[in-house]
Protein backbone atom coordinates (compact mmCIF):
# COMPACT_ATOMS: atom_id res chain seq x y z
CA UNK A 1 0.00 0.00 0.00
CA UNK A 2 1.13 3.05 -1.14
CA UNK A 3 0.91 6.27 1.42
CA UNK A 4 -0.77 8.69 0.13
CA UNK A 5 0.50 12.21 -0.43
CA UNK A 6 -1.30 15.25 -0.07
CA UNK A 7 -0.58 18.81 -2.26
CA UNK A 8 -2.32 21.80 -2.58
CA UNK A 9 -1.41 23.96 -5.18
CA UNK A 10 -2.72 27.58 -5.96
CA UNK A 11 -4.31 28.60 -8.84
CA UNK A 12 -3.05 32.80 -9.99
CA UNK A 13 -4.98 34.26 -12.73
CA UNK A 14 -3.21 35.60 -15.53
CA UNK A 15 -3.83 37.85 -18.40
CA UNK A 16 -5.60 36.63 -21.35
CA UNK A 17 -7.66 34.49 -19.13
CA UNK A 18 -4.77 32.07 -18.49
CA UNK A 19 -4.00 30.44 -15.25
CA UNK A 20 -0.75 29.05 -13.64
CA UNK A 21 -0.32 26.72 -11.35
CA UNK A 22 1.77 27.62 -7.81
CA UNK A 23 3.44 25.70 -5.56
CA UNK A 24 2.15 26.85 -2.13
CA UNK A 25 5.26 29.35 -0.24
CA UNK A 26 7.21 27.23 1.50
CA UNK A 27 7.60 27.96 5.38
CA UNK A 28 11.19 29.63 6.45
CA UNK A 29 12.87 28.09 8.67
CA UNK A 30 13.50 29.58 12.11
CA UNK A 31 16.85 29.91 12.66
CA UNK A 32 18.10 28.72 15.93
CA UNK A 33 18.64 31.64 18.64
CA UNK A 34 22.58 32.50 18.73
CA UNK A 35 24.76 34.89 21.46
CA UNK A 36 24.34 38.40 20.18
CA UNK A 37 27.54 39.37 18.26
CA UNK A 38 27.76 42.60 21.13
CA UNK A 39 28.34 39.73 23.90
CA UNK A 40 30.81 38.03 22.01
CA UNK A 41 32.86 41.17 21.53
CA UNK A 42 32.36 41.89 25.48
CA UNK A 43 33.78 38.62 26.08
CA UNK A 44 36.66 38.58 23.79
CA UNK A 45 37.06 42.20 24.99
CA UNK A 46 37.70 41.12 28.61
CA UNK A 47 39.65 38.37 27.63
CA UNK A 48 41.87 40.12 25.60
CA UNK A 49 42.63 42.39 28.44
CA UNK A 50 43.50 39.91 30.53
CA UNK A 51 45.69 38.76 28.29
CA UNK A 52 47.83 42.22 28.11
CA UNK A 53 47.50 42.43 31.73
CA UNK A 54 49.10 39.53 32.41
CA UNK A 55 51.70 39.81 29.46
CA UNK A 56 50.53 36.83 27.79
CA UNK A 57 51.00 39.23 24.87
CA UNK A 58 53.00 41.94 24.40
CA UNK A 59 50.67 45.09 23.01
CA UNK A 60 47.78 45.63 20.61
CA UNK A 61 49.81 45.30 17.40
CA UNK A 62 50.95 41.74 18.64
CA UNK A 63 47.19 41.00 19.63
CA UNK A 64 46.30 42.44 15.71
CA UNK A 65 49.01 40.32 13.79
CA UNK A 66 48.21 36.92 15.28
CA UNK A 67 44.40 37.75 14.99
CA UNK A 68 44.85 38.93 11.83
CA UNK A 69 42.96 42.69 11.65
CA UNK A 70 43.50 45.97 12.13
CA UNK A 71 44.84 47.47 15.47
CA UNK A 72 42.51 50.37 15.08
CA UNK A 73 39.97 47.16 15.25
CA UNK A 74 41.87 45.79 18.46
CA UNK A 75 41.49 49.37 20.06
CA UNK A 76 38.17 48.98 19.39
CA UNK A 77 37.04 45.57 21.14
CA UNK A 78 39.41 46.38 23.74
CA UNK A 79 37.64 49.89 24.23
CA UNK A 80 34.39 48.06 25.62
CA UNK A 81 36.28 46.68 29.06
CA UNK A 82 35.78 50.38 29.54
CA UNK A 83 32.64 50.10 30.67
CA UNK A 84 30.77 50.28 33.79
CA UNK A 85 30.88 46.44 34.98
CA UNK A 86 27.21 46.75 35.42
CA UNK A 87 27.20 47.50 31.79
CA UNK A 88 29.46 44.68 30.74
CA UNK A 89 27.51 42.10 32.87
CA UNK A 90 24.07 43.39 31.44
CA UNK A 91 25.80 42.48 27.67
CA UNK A 92 27.40 40.02 28.83
CA UNK A 93 23.74 38.66 29.97
CA UNK A 94 21.80 39.45 26.75
CA UNK A 95 19.76 36.47 25.77
CA UNK A 96 20.16 34.12 22.29
CA UNK A 97 18.05 35.35 19.98
CA UNK A 98 16.83 34.54 16.63
CA UNK A 99 16.02 37.57 15.74
CA UNK A 100 17.78 39.01 12.73
CA UNK A 101 17.90 42.67 14.05
CA UNK A 102 20.86 43.26 16.84
CA UNK A 103 18.89 44.76 20.00
CA UNK A 104 22.18 46.78 20.22
CA UNK A 105 24.37 47.86 17.67
CA UNK A 106 27.74 48.13 18.24
CA UNK A 107 28.47 50.94 17.30
CA UNK A 108 26.10 52.29 19.83
CA UNK A 109 27.95 50.49 22.47
CA UNK A 110 31.33 51.57 21.22
CA UNK A 111 30.11 55.45 21.25
CA UNK A 112 29.33 54.38 25.31
CA UNK A 113 32.41 52.89 26.01
CA UNK A 114 34.44 56.04 24.87
CA UNK A 115 32.62 57.85 27.68
CA UNK A 116 35.33 58.27 30.92
CA UNK A 117 32.73 59.15 33.16
CA UNK A 118 30.73 56.18 34.06
CA UNK A 119 27.70 57.93 35.64
CA UNK A 120 27.40 59.12 32.14
CA UNK A 121 27.49 55.67 30.86
CA UNK A 122 25.04 53.91 32.90
CA UNK A 123 22.65 57.21 31.62
CA UNK A 124 23.21 56.49 27.84
CA UNK A 125 23.28 52.70 28.31
CA UNK A 126 19.85 53.09 30.31
CA UNK A 127 18.61 55.72 27.05
CA UNK A 128 19.71 53.08 24.80
CA UNK A 129 17.87 50.44 26.67
CA UNK A 130 14.99 52.12 26.23
CA UNK A 131 14.86 52.96 22.93
CA UNK A 132 15.15 49.24 21.96
CA UNK A 133 12.43 48.10 24.26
Amino acid sequence: MTPHLKISFQTTSESHGRQRVAAPKAARPIAPPRVPHITKLMALAIRLDYLLANGQVKDQAEIARVAGITRARVTQILNLSNLAPDIQQAILDLEATSEPVPRFREREVRTIAITTNWDKQRLMWKRLVKSTQ
